[in-house]
This record gives structure tokens, sequence and C-alpha cells, in this order.
């Protein structure tokens, strides 16, 4: 029963015994160091952390030694493919004055930052899509009665020179109309059924690969294994569309796309834990996004093209908030990542 708890929680719980042998890791644990607790139960603390900060070894004798908890925060824990900054506590379990076990916890500094500065970014798009709203809806208004007086006043035209100026004022009327329409975004809420991440990722390629040339090339990395998930088809294959074409354009005629799928197991999205979530990336290796566009660029009208309205992103990020998900970029020359998660759950809760 203790077990099953344990493997519920995000953070890494590990158990060492009084010779500093790991007799217990919970899922979260298995996921940070890479490995399954059936190869790594058995390993010694100094085996396990060899790599990392002194102190933790150093830590866990003394817990042994003076039976109290101990805490030590933004250590590094070295791990074979990476480093991690943990916060990490020692807490000791005394049988008869004896230390019979430890129980270790670690928490991830990068996790905690990473949730955090997803919150903030959630906040601030949130505010400027309800400014943009509310802008759009103050410009429609007076913008239909432009339109309608136009329209008045061409009928009573004969003379058809000035029937052109008319003319230019209703269709620039329509354009400005679209485009409030657009910012505006999508006024249902999704249409959920069960879909195929697959399907909705080949038909997008076809879709835009039929607008491309043939220089830049499409590469498919999908994990096949991945279930359905409960989606609004329409709504996806818009996010996919805009992302992927701001990629062709990101590579200016020249280039190469994957496509990639994946799934991840235990992930936080908006402070809601889920067991499985889908990752869809959309990577080019065009010459990358300046760092201070990465925080603005899902905001509205935001745009580093002359040509670009900057709305794409934010529709993208606006439908993947619908479906209880995240979009994240992360980009350096050669390579821009565009991450969409999604909760493969999201449809069964």
């Amino acid at each position: 029963m203790h077990k099953q708890i344990l493997d519920q929680l995000n953070e890494p719980v590990l158990f060492f015994n009084s010779a500093l042998e790991l007799t217990y890791i919970n899922i979260a644990g298995e996921m940070l160091f890479g490995d399954s607790a059936r190869h790594l139960t058995g390993s010694s603390a100094k085996k396990l952390f060899k790599r990392s900060s002194p102190e933790i070894i150093s830590d866990l004798e003394k817990c042994l030694a003076t039976k109290e908890t101990l805490v030590e925060r933004g250590l590094n824990l070295e791990l074979s493919f990476r480093t991690v900054s943990v916060n990490f506590s020692a807490i000791p379990i005394t049988v008869n004055n004896l230390v019979t076990n430890i129980i270790v916890e670690l928490q991830s500094v990068d996790r905690h930052l990473k949730i955090s500065r997803e919150e903030q970014l959630m906040a601030q798009q949130s505010t400027a899509r309800m400014l943009v709203r509310g802008l759009a809806h103050e410009i429609k208004n007076p913008l239909g009665g432009l339109r309608g007086a136009a329209q008045l006043l061409d009928m009573e035209l004969s003379n058809p020179e000035l029937k052109e100026y008319t003319e230019i004022i209703i269709s620039e009327s329509d354009r400005l109309q679209n485009l409030m329409d657009r910012m505006l975004g999508p006024n249902t809420p999704p249409k959920k059924i069960p879909v195929n991440i697959h399907e909705i990722l080949e038909r997008v390629r076809q879709l835009v690969q039929a607008e491309t040339s043939d220089e830049i090339s499409f590469i498919q990395n999908y994990d096949p294994s991945i279930p359905e998930i409960m989606a609004d088809h329409n709504m996806l294959i818009q996010v996919l569309l805009n992302i992927t074409r701001n990629a062709v354009q990101a590579l200016d005629g020249q280039g190469k796309i994957t496509l990639k799928t994946r799934i991840k197991r235990h992930m936080t999205i908006n402070r809601k834990h889920h067991k499985l979530v889908l990752r869809i990336d959309v990577i080019d290796n065009g010459p990358g996004i300046e760092k201070k566009m990465i925080t603005q660029i899902f905001y509205p009208m935001i745009t580093g093209r002359a040509d670009g309205t900057g709305l794409g992103l934010s529709i993208a990020h606006s439908l993947i908030n619908q479906h209880n998900g995240l979009i994240e970029c992360n980009s350096s020359p050669e390579n821009t990542v565009f991450s969409i998660y999604l909760p493969v759950e999201n449809g069964h809760e």
C-alpha cells in the first residue's frame, strides 16, 4: 500500500538500509536515474551518487550517526546522461534507537523552476489574450458601421470612379473583420473524439509538403505504440499546420523538418499530474529564434517576420490550452523545437 502511494509521487523517493544500500526506489526515481528498480536495488549509495556532490554521501553517513534529518539545497546530481540540480533531504527511521532505514527525497530544482516559468507564461498569455479580445470587440463594432455606410454610399453613387473608392473601403473592412475574427480565436469548445495523432501528422505533412519546394525534406520519427487520444481533430490539424508552416518559413526554401512523437510518463501540466503525456515535436534546422523572442512568440501580434500577423502561434497555444496541454519552444541555430504536450488520458478522466 505504501509503495503504491509513493509510486504516485512526482518526486524521486529512495530507501537505504543501515549499510547505505538501496532497498526501494519509486517510479519517479527510476525515471530520474534512467534505470529500473530491479536493477538499481541493492546498489550502494556511493555507487549511485559516485559522480555527484560529495555532500550527499557525507549527509547520509551523518544521518546514520546523529539520527537527525538533514536537508541540502542546490546539490548537483550527476547522472549518466545529464546533470540536474536537486534539493536533497535524508530522514532517518529508527527502531530501538537504531537507524534501520533512511528515506531520501530528491526535489528537482530545474523542474520547479520550469513549472514556475510555465505558470507565469500561461498567466501572461491569458492576460494578453484578454486584452486583445477586448480590443478586437471594440474595433468590430465601428468597423461594421463603417462597412454599412460604405455600402449605402455605393448604392447612391453613379460615377464608376467614385464607386472604386467605396469598393476599397468595403474590401478593406472585410479584411480587417477577418483579422479581428482571427484575433478573437475559436469561440466553440473542442469536440473531442478518439484520434490517431499520426494520421493527423501525416495529413499536415502532406498539406505542407504540397505547398513547399522539393528542397525542404520531411522526416517522420513516430512511436507506433502511442494510443489514440481524446481531442478535436480539426483543432489539432490547425495547431500543427500553424507550427509546421512557421518552420517552413524559417527554412527560407531549403532545409529539414522532423515530426516526432513520444510518450512521456508522470508529467505535471498546469499543476495537474498526468501518468501519460503525448509529446509531439516539430523540429527544423533553420537559423533559430532570437532569445529575446522565445518568451514572446506565443503572444498575439508578435512576429519576427515583416509580412507576419503574429497570430498563428497564439491561436495554436490557445487551442492546446483548451485540451489541457502545453506548448514549449527551445531554439538554437540549426535546431528549433516546438514541443506539444497532450494528456493521453485527457478524455477518460
